[in-house]
């Protein structure tokens, strides 16, 4: 089983606007809403290419409840930490016309020791159970910068794989506990850096310096590009093919469900980072954020290009 943790789960509205005119009365003519944070979103993909999935976390009051029970309805495992406040909502208003998306993003409950203590504990026997942990996404207010570095350990420790895909002191200090795989993308791969990189050379070489320090994945997704990614040793830049992208919030947590599959199948690196660049570019071509299509994941493998660049 995978299981994926969002700390900060959300309620996701994604609205399309012919166009967005602030300081204006926009009216939405349609709307998606689902639950969302990049680990949920990331289960949901992993799901819909068939694996086995949980997802845990924190929720909170009538918007965690909501969260909850639209994960049964889609048939997805869930085993969260309730604690007080409210789930928070975030919205994405796609505007038609220029093609440029607006993320409103709330910020989601405060969260104590005791809860953090429970969660960890939740953690524990959940990865006992599973072959991979996922840790995706912000901390919430209250969470320690070295959260996911103690998730990561305790995963270790239960012998499952991690993944972790987060940002700013999170990211930099879970690198440090050394996870299996870590997927930053082209901003938090300069935080990384502590500078932005001038080339893709540097991505690179951002790539090969992590994997020397003993994480066995490194894929630095970059958008339309592609991504540059490293696995076993090996460095790979990804094309993928040119198409129009519909909504790409949530591509990343895809990339992720997608890297999460491919492991919990124990494929090759290759393939690994085929699928996962798949079920990412799928993910732009659906209006729902961290959705695919299995039929244009299958449709898109075999266009996905894998250049060994070292």
């Amino acid at each position: 089983m995978i299981t994926t943790v969002t700390l900060n789960a959300t309620i996701d509205k994604t609205c399309f606007l012919g166009s967005l005119e602030i300081g204006r009365v926009n009216r939405v003519p349609v709307m998606h809403t689902a639950p969302g944070g990049k680990g949920i979103n990331a289960a949901r993909v992993a799901h819909q290419l068939g694996c086995p999935v949980l997802a845990t976390g924190f929720v909170a009051g009538f918007n965690g409840s909501y969260i909850e029970s639209e994960l049964s309805r889609t048939g997805i495992l869930h085993d969260f930490v309730k604690v007080q406040g409210e789930s928070r909502v975030s919205l994405n208003i796609i505007d038609q016309f220029s093609g440029l998306t607006t993320e409103i993003l709330e910020q989601g409950p405060t969260v104590g020791d005791d809860e953090i203590l429970s969660m960890k504990d939740k953690l524990r026997q959940l990865a006992s159970e599973s072959s991979i942990i996922a840790i995706n996404g912000s901390l919430p207010l209250g969470a320690p910068a070295n959260l996911y570095a103690d998730f990561i350990e305790i995963a270790r420790q239960e012998g499952a794989l991690t993944v972790l895909d987060a940002s700013g002191p999170a990211l930099l200090a879970g690198i440090e506990a050394i996870p299996t795989c870590v997927k930053p993308n082209e901003h938090e791969i300069a935080d990384i850096l502590g500078r932005t990189p001038a080339s893709d050379s540097e991505i690179a070489d951002a790539v090969r310096h992590l994997m020397d320090k003993g994480i066995a994945c490194v894929a630095v997704t970059l958008g339309s590009r592609g991504a540059l990614a490293g696995m076993n040793g090996a460095i790979f830049r990804v094309r993928i093919p040119e198409l129009h992208a519909v909504n790409a919030v949530g591509c990343g947590d895809s990339f992720v469900g997608g890297l999460c599959m491919g492991l919990y199948k124990k494929q090759g690196p290759e393939e690994c980072i085929r699928l996962a660049a798949a079920a990412a570019t799928a993910d732009a071509l659906t209006e729902e954020a961290g959705s695919i299509r299995l039929d244009d994941v299958k449709s898109l493998m075999g266009r996905i290009d894998l250049e060994p660049i070292r």
